[in-house]
Parts: structure tokens; sequence; C-alpha cells
């Protein structure tokens, strides 16, 4: 009988944890949360292999693999790299979490609206071929020459169409909470309302913004039953209220919810690998 590599390490690692569990591993394991990695800007220098070697040496279980870096996972790629990469993750013990793009849908130029939207279904297509569950888009602003009340709608809606056709090819669209004025929470709320489709789910990204006006647990409940995916930051930083947020995630019981938290911070330390095992320690005992 042959095993593939995530199977076997799977089952090792299984193996070695009834043997030692922590309690706070059973409370993660009841509650599904499940730590990966953002490869921007954390890992956006390594290719594929290396991506996957770091993950399992330091115990981050998934990836998301964003667009222009250096393993090259792109929309461009041909149908013999793309099985390449699938089989990639296929034989290891790291899941491909989803693609992350940089598409939006605030732009008042509609053919620069139409090309973002083209784009999407061309990440989700991408997606589906090497295996991962979701692609990660953007709102990104609001034009200074169209009501606010337009730009949610029309980003709502793009959305919505964009969640149509995933659903076909069973990837979710995962809204990252995002852009100057669209991240505040009342914003994201009226474009989730917009798009009202199932398929289409919130990135939660961990901003400054989530906790103004009525502070973090009002803000999170407004978009808690539409939650798909959670960026978190560097965890050893205390600039975010960590031990508030995953409290609110355990308690997270919508259908959409992956429970991926996945690790996204722009300053990249000087030994990556070392940073993700004390981000690893650190989520043990948040999670």
């Amino acid at each position: 009988m042959s095993l593939n590599r995530r199977t076997f390490l799977a089952g090792s690692a299984a193996g070695l944890l009834s043997l030692h569990v922590p309690v706070t591993a059973a409370v993660n394991d009841a509650v599904k949360l499940k730590l990966g990695l953002v490869t921007y800007n954390w890992g956006k220098d390594w290719d594929v292999p290396t991506i996957i070697r770091n993950c399992e040496s330091t115990g981050f279980a998934g990836v998301e693999l964003r667009s222009t870096h250096a393993h090259g996972v792109e929309i461009t790629i041909d149908s013999q790299r793309r099985q390449q990469v699938r089989q990639q993750f296929a034989d290891s013990a790291v899941e491909l979490v989803g693609l992350g793009s940089a598409c939006e849908y605030h732009a008042v130029d509609v053919d620069v609206l139409k090309r973002n939207i083209d784009e999407t279904k061309k990440f989700i297509t991408l997606c589906k071929d090497v295996g991962g569950t979701g692609v990660k888009v953007r709102p990104n602003g609001l034009p200074k020459e169209r009501p606010v009340e337009q730009t949610l709608e029309q980003i709502g809606k793009s959305l919505s169409e964009v969640g149509r056709f995933a659903a076909d090819f069973g990837v979710q669209i995962r809204v990252e909470v995002h852009g100057r004025g669209t991240s505040e929470i009342a914003h994201m709320k009226t474009i989730m309302d917009v798009a009202d489709h199932p398929n289409v789910v919130v990135c939660w990204n961990c901003l400054p913004s989530d906790l103004v006006g009525e502070g973090l647990v009002h803000n999170y409940n407004l978009l808690k039953d539409r939650m798909g995916t959670v960026h978190i930051h560097d965890l050893r930083s205390e600039e975010y209220p960590w031990s508030a947020l995953f409290p609110l995630l355990k308690q997270t019981d919508a259908k959409s919810f992956t429970g991926w938290t996945l690790l996204e911070d722009g300053k990249v330390p000087e030994d990556i690998v070392a940073a993700m095992k004390e981000n690893h320690v650190r989520w043990q005992e948040l999670a």
C-alpha cells in the first residue's frame, strides 16, 4: 500500500500528539482553528518546495500563495506547471489554502473594472487547478468623484458575479478587509450585504480600524456570519488585541468559516523560520 507524504506525516503527527497532547491543542481541535502563512511578505522569495519545507518545520499547516512573488504560481502558468504545484502540496503535510490576488472592484473606469473581474475568474480556475480552496480579493478605496454608496454597491455586485462563477469550481471568494475607507467595518458590512452570494466570504484583516466606534466585539459581530479566513500578523507584537480576538474566532460557527488564521506581516524578520516557530508557540497559547 502506498501513502503520500501528507498522509504519512499527518498520521505520524497524530501518533505523537496522542502521547503529548497539551490542553490548548484539544481546545483548538474542537473549534478547528488552523495556523497558516501568507507569502506576503514572509516567504515572498521562496519557491514552492522551500515554502512547504519551512511550513512543515515550523508547524504551519497551510499557506496562501501571494501573486507576483518568487514561487510563480500565476494565472499565466500552463497545465503541466499547475499539476506540478498541485502534486507538490498533495505530497506534503501542508495544505494549499488558496491564492492571494490583488483583484479589486472600486474603479470608476468600467474597462478597468471588467479587467479586474476577468482576472479574478482566471485566478479562480488557477486555484481549482492547483488544489486550492479560495481566492483572496479586496476592495481598495473610495474614488472621490463618485458617491460612497455607489462604490460600495459596485464592489458588492462585482463580488456576487465572481462568487457565482467561483461556486461552480468549488472555490470561495475571500474579501479582505482592506483599503482606504473600504476597510471601515461599516462599509465592509454594506459591501457584504450587497454581495449576498453565500460563496463570497470575509477575510478578516486585523487592522486598527477593527477597534474604532463600539470596539472589536461589536465590529467583529457585524461580519462573523460571513467569516471565511483571517489574516493575523506577527503574534509577538501586542499592537493588536490577540487575546480578545481569538475567543471570538473560537466562537464563530458560520458555515463559511474555514478556521484558517494566516500569518501576513509587512515587516520581514532577519530569520523568518525562527520567527515562524515563535509565532507557532504563541498561536498555540491563544488557540
